[in-house]
């Protein structure tokens, strides 16, 4: 598949493991990984708030056991493996929803099934968990995770706040306003990842600028100082 990008050493730090999947390489933002999740649950906060935590814990789950099974799991049957180790995950997550937030749980309806297919969840198990100890594919799950919850909340805001005039179901705008109902529908959900990635993206071409215009500075060597003619009859006189 062509998102999985295999990482076969780790990075630097921890704290780079952590952090890198909040921006970066943020899984909607920037990989554009999840789409379907992002677009169906983000017309309410609780909605994707719950969404991204049941993705951050079978995220973190299944890498814990990926990575624990990383060297006696089959390579013919690694994907097979990993589904049903998510797919046990995403159980435990389903009935904990159910049996917590069952108002939220109906109204995500099938999409919390899909976290078993998201590209997000069984990419990281192909391309970090099944390569590095636990520790460090704890510290990924978490950043990806974090950034794919991130995401759905920067989406789910403006939607259900200018498509409501709620927020977490508490009125917040005035009661004259004009509630925009094409937020809480599908054109909603695609105005709003454009607008996301619009934003990702001009801030990806600024950083790569700003290093192109580092690049030379940092490539310019400094070159001694020339020696003149009259040094040189000076430097063979003292000879």
């Amino acid at each position: 598949m062509s998102m999985i990008r295999a990482e076969s050493s780790a990075p630097t730090s921890a704290g780079a493991v952590l952090t890198r999947g909040l921006w970066h390489e943020n899984p909607v933002l920037v990989q554009t990984l999840g789409l379907c999740s992002a677009l169906a649950v983000t017309n309410a906060v609780a909605n994707s708030l719950a969404m991204g935590l049941a993705t951050t814990f079978v995220l973190v789950g299944s890498s814990v056991i990926v990575s624990t099974l990383r060297r006696i799991i089959p390579h013919q049957i690694r994907i097979t493996t990993y589904i049903l180790i998510i797919a046990t995950f995403l159980a435990i997550a389903d009935m904990t929803l159910e049996a917590l937030v069952p108002d939220v749980h109906k109204a995500m309806g099938p999409y919390i099934a899909l976290i078993i297919t998201n590209c997000i969840v069984l990419g990281r198990q192909e391309a970090f968990a099944s390569r590095q100890p636990i520790a460090l594919s704890v510290l990924d799950a978490l950043g990806n995770g974090t950034g794919f919850t991130i995401a759905l909340l920067l989406m789910g805001i403006p939607r259900e706040v200018l498509g409501n005039g709620t927020f977490l179901g508490v009125q917040v705008m005035p009661h004259a306003f004009e509630p925009w109902v094409v937020m809480l529908l599908p054109p909603g959900g695609f105005f709003m990842i454009g607008v996301l990635l619009l934003v990702a993206n001009w801030h990806g071409l600024r950083k790569l600028a700003r290093e192109r215009r580092a690049a030379p500075a940092a490539a310019t060597v400094v070159s001694p100082p020339r020696t003149t003619e009259r040094e040189r009859e000076r430097e063979a006189a003292l000879v």
